[in-house]
């Protein structure tokens, strides 16, 4: 049976090198994982008052997407040692209005990528402090902060060597698991 998983990435730049990590690990996903890219640039930004009558088209839209996932995987970058504001919003859009939660009960992994060192190590745990309170299932081992992206994936989103391609696989799998003991 197929599983449904929402990629949701961070960076709204087109050409982001975490839209291409995103890209590499649903092509090592095992098989019976179907992504769906969910873009998250067009939501404005969460005022309780814009949910009283009829919400914005693009909350509507990026409800009912999330909705119909079974799982989520979220692939984004780190600003300022913390989450990018489109991915806060994101969660905030999604856990609302009160007692309609889209994340609530889901499978997520969150796979953080950076050009220096540490690889998104705070936005990737800033990320699983809201997932907790969301009542989402995060995986936990492996984790996965990809420092020095810039040298592991090229310009075109060619993974460069076997042993990334091997982890982003691990990942993949291990998030694989854990979809089918939550769904």
């Amino acid at each position: 049976m197929s599983r449904k998983v929402a990629v949701i990435v961070g960076s709204l730049r087109e050409g982001s090198y975490n839209r291409k990590l995103a890209k590499a690990l649903t092509e090592v996903a095992p098989e019976g994982l179907e992504f769906d890219f969910v873009e998250i640039g067009d939501l404005p930004l969460y005022n309780p008052d814009l949910d009283e009558g009829t919400p914005p088209a693009p909350w509507s839209r990026f409800r009912s997407q999330m909705k119909s996932a079974e799982a989520v995987l979220f692939v984004t970058p780190e600003y300022n040692r913390g989450l990018p504001a489109a991915v806060k919003n994101a969660l905030d859009v999604g856990s609302r209005p009160y007692g309609d939660s889209i994340w609530d009960g889901k499978p997520t992994a969150v796979v953080t990528g950076s050009p220096g060192g540490p690889g998104g190590f705070g936005a990737n745990h800033q990320l699983r402090q809201s997932m907790v309170f969301l009542n989402m299932h995060p995986l936990q081992q492996p984790e996965a902060y990809i420092g020095n992206i810039m040298k592991l994936i090229s310009e075109d989103g060619e993974v460069q060597n076997e042993d990334t391609k091997k982890f982003l696989g691990t990942i993949m799998s291990a998030f694989a698991e854990l979809i089918e003991k939550h769904v």
